[in-house]
């Protein structure tokens, strides 16, 4: 397996330097242009539980509702059982997404995404594996794969080809074993020392250099079958809270953030980029409120889609992180985020009722289907492209 990757890896690396970050705006435009025909086809045979499925990316966990502990590393799901069958015939799902605990070995791992694959909603798989820090696979002693030890030691080297090795590198072992999207890299520019929770995630506290990192990376990714995701936005690096436990915030104004934080998304998105993740961070000299940006409007739509120009997939970060659980229900998060212009809720606290309450505001009109149809067509739309 090893010999594989690094042997893909050195072709690669051969033609690489011609188009590092250049080479990308074009090319990846190209390979997901979907005729717009063949999804509206899709999306009229759909019902409206198999459009909402496909907004929910949840923990294999989420399918067996007989679990009760909150303790999933201990229990160590690995494998799809007939709880996880039965529930998932009412409640189909656009992805799932695995965590360091759901997987042992190569050949438990292969076994399982190729359960998955089968599952109702034909779900993609998913995985945050940065490098460094996060990293599901290459912590995990059972895998031959190579350790990077940080993104930050990759931006101080200043090459860009670096980050693209690294892309590259780990796109080439999670296509090996079947997965679609990488929750990464970083986009965050680390200009708070005081940064908890992005730290070395981070490729630098320069903007620029993160840029250029960000981009090639996403090309190494590309180049060996897995889609990116470039996260998390506005931007965490200048926070000092962690939003996996609390409220965090950023006292930018945007006029900063576009000097700073909007300087590596907008490479992103000028590069071509099919995913981008929220931040649960609250920017108040932005939108004059404390909600969570995933929460937010304002955020969302008037500054990622109209101002930015972003027009592709919209991800929730992690909806049962403490930032979004301590301010809402269950229900208001995954109805909220919608609203606000999230396509994918991503792993939500309780994924069935989560679901149920989306259907429930389609029926009530409190969410329009039209809305729906607005982020399952992008989603159909990156679905097809990796699945063609």
């Amino acid at each position: 397996m090893k010999n594989i990757i690094l042997w893909r890896c050195a072709a690669i690396m051969i033609i690489c330097a011609a188009f590092l970050t250049s080479c990308s705006d074009d090319d990846e435009t190209t390979s997901t242009q979907i005729p717009p025909d063949e999804v509206e086809a899709q999306l009229s045979q759909m019902t409206l539980r198999e459009k909402v499925g496909q907004l929910f990316y949840v923990r294999p966990e989420a399918l067996d509702t007989t679990i009760k502990t909150a303790n999933l590393a201990a229990l160590k799901l690995q494998v799809v059982n007939e709880t996880m069958l039965d529930v998932n015939e009412k409640y189909p799902v656009g992805g799932i997404v695995l965590y360091a605990h759901n997987i042992n070995d190569e050949s438990q791992l292969t076994k399982f995404i190729e359960q998955i694959r089968k599952l109702k909603g034909s779900p993609l798989l998913c995985i945050d594996e940065e490098g460094g820090r996060v990293a599901r696979i290459a912590k995990n002693s059972n895998f031959d794969v190579k350790k990077y030890e940080s993104m930050s030691a990759i931006g101080q080297t200043g090459n860009p080809t670096n980050a693209y090795e690294c892309g590259n590198t780990i796109g080439s072992y999670l296509h090996y074993y079947g997965f679609d999207i990488d929750f990464a890299p970083v986009a965050d520019v680390n200009t708070n020392p005081d940064n908890i929770v992005i730290g070395n995630r981070a490729f630098s506290s320069d903007p620029q250099v993160a840029a250029q990192m960000v981009t090639n990376y996403l090309q190494g990714l590309k180049d060996a079958g897995v889609t990116g995701c470039i996260k998390h936005f506005p931007g965490h690096g200048d926070t000092k809270a962690d939003t996996h436990y609390d409220y965090a915030q950023s006292l930018k104004t945007w006029d900063e953030m576009l000097s700073c934080e909007m300087i590596t998304f907008k490479a992103g998105i000028q590069w071509g980029c099919q995913l981008i993740m929220t931040a649960h961070i609250a920017v108040p000299n932005v939108t004059g409120s404390e909600i969570p940006s995933t929460m937010s409007s304002v955020v969302l739509q008037d500054k990622l889609r109209k101002e930015l120009g972003y027009q592709n997939i919209i991800v929730a970060d992690a909806m049962e992180m403490g930032a979004i659980m301590q301010q809402y229900t269950n229900t208001e998060a995954a109805i909220g985020c919608i609203q606000a212009g999230v396509d994918i809720v991503l792993v939500p606290n309780n994924f069935v009722e989560a679901f149920d309450a989306i259907v429930s505001a389609v029926n009530n009109g409190t969410i329009s289907e039209e809305r729906i149809n607005q982020s399952v067509r992008r989603i159909l739309k990156l679905k097809n492209s990796i699945r063609k």
